[in-house]
């Protein structure tokens, strides 16, 4: 009975495509989404992907990177006594206006890095030659994403807080969906930005340990205790994971999608069921001959469940075929995604329920397969 359902399958695939495309495209359809909100959250948390600090320290109990508070400097000195330390910098964060040349505004994020060869902040996307260039006074980086719509190349000016930049670099990785991304030095950041102007006042400070692999240990041992902490240690890791849930959890984007997942999971066993349905009332006489010939019920709705078993991986293998190739048509156009190996095993979830769903409410018409049929 194992091989009657695949035999099936192969000879009458015209009858069970509908179902596959159904499958197939209702994963594709949350799996696109999925990608695409996870490409627009890690902007969220690119500040601290692309920096190479094992710790990060800042206000107590933020949630998401982006949601920088101020907290004192001076809290350096405790971080630097512990023995596993070994470079701690400070880190600017904060929202800011920007002027096109024809005077129209823009939203852009301000970050303030430091400058020196062997800086944590940005590590990943700011080179040491774009570093030398940001020590001259009220200079800037402008992502290469934002260039087109800012009007933006090496050498040209920018209004940023009402005061004249120049553009010395452009650097690659740094998307926003809220704005502009601006990294400036840590002075430059400070002139821009009244809320910086404070030279004991930062938005995060960046720690580098001797041995990488004792992070956890580290952060639990330069963590505050008591209700009056001055601040809050994370491991990488855990800032960029916290700031992701944050917004896919706790914000209407998350709320949204989680809403139109749930009305593609019920399209989709609708329309699978009812078409997993009509194979089976059309199998019929085919049916009940096999229980006339002394196939129990029980074995054939095993052949139905697993025809919509099959009908689900091939549904997955047609999801995950387009969605690579949506994934490399985004990234050619500079579109934000990210896709995760857990979000293709969540969809994978995701096509299977629909799958055999849809079989279970298939079985009803199972029941008229009786030998009977075959005398009408």
């Amino acid at each position: 009975m194992i091989s009657l359902a695949r035999i099936t399958l192969r000879r009458e695939w015209p009858r069970f495509l509908p179902a596959v495309l159904a499958v197939g495209f209702a994963g594709l359809l949350v799996l696109i989404q999925l990608v695409l909100l996870l490409g627009i959250f890690r902007t969220v948390s690119v500040y601290v992907d692309r920096s190479s600090a094992d710790l990060w320290v800042g206000y107590p109990d933020t949630r998401s990177v982006d949601l920088a508070r101020n907290f004192s400097a001076r809290n350096e000195v405790f971080l630097r006594s512990h023995p596993e330390v070994a470079t701690v910098e400070p880190f600017l964060w904060s929202g800011g206006d920007i002027r096109r040349g024809d005077g129209s505004a823009a939203l852009a994020t301000l970050v303030g890095i430091a400058t020196h060869p062997a800086a944590l902040g940005l590590a990943g996307v700011v080179s040491q030659e774009q570093r030398r260039a940001l020590e001259e006074p009220d200079t800037v980086l402008v992502d290469r994403s934002n260039a087109a719509n800012l009007g933006a190349r090496v050498g040209a000016r920018l209004e940023v807080n009402g005061r004249l930049v120049k553009i010395v670099g452009l650097t690659a990785g740094l998307n926003s969906i809220g704005g502009a991304n601006v990294a400036a030095s840590l002075a430059t950041a400070r002139s821009l930005d009244a809320a910086n102007a404070e030279i004991e006042s930062v938005a995060y400070l960046l720690v580098k340990l001797r041995a990488p692999r004792a992070a956890d240990r580290v952060r639990e041992e330069l963590q505050p205790r008591g209700a009056l902490r001055p601040y809050t240690v994370w491991t990488a890791a855990e800032l960029s994971e916290k700031s992701q849930l944050y917004w896919l959890l706790e914000s209407s984007l998350g709320l949204g999608f989680l809403f139109s997942g749930g009305i593609g999971l019920l399209i989709g066993i609708v329309i699978t069921s009812q078409t997993l349905k009509s194979v089976v009332q059309a199998s019929l006489r085919e049916y009940a001959t096999l229980r006339a010939l002394g196939v129990s019920l029980r074995s054939l709705r095993l052949v139905v469940l697993e025809q919509s078993a099959w009908v689900g991986l091939i549904g997955l293998v047609l999801t995950v075929l387009l969605t690579f190739g949506a994934v490399r048509l985004a990234t050619a156009n500079h579109v934000l995604v990210a896709a995760p190996w857990w979000a293709f095993a969540a969809t994978a979830v995701f096509i299977l329920t629909i799958a055999l769903s849809s079989g279970a409410l298939a079985l009803r018409a199972l029941a008229q397969s009786e030998p009977a049929a075959l005398l009408r």
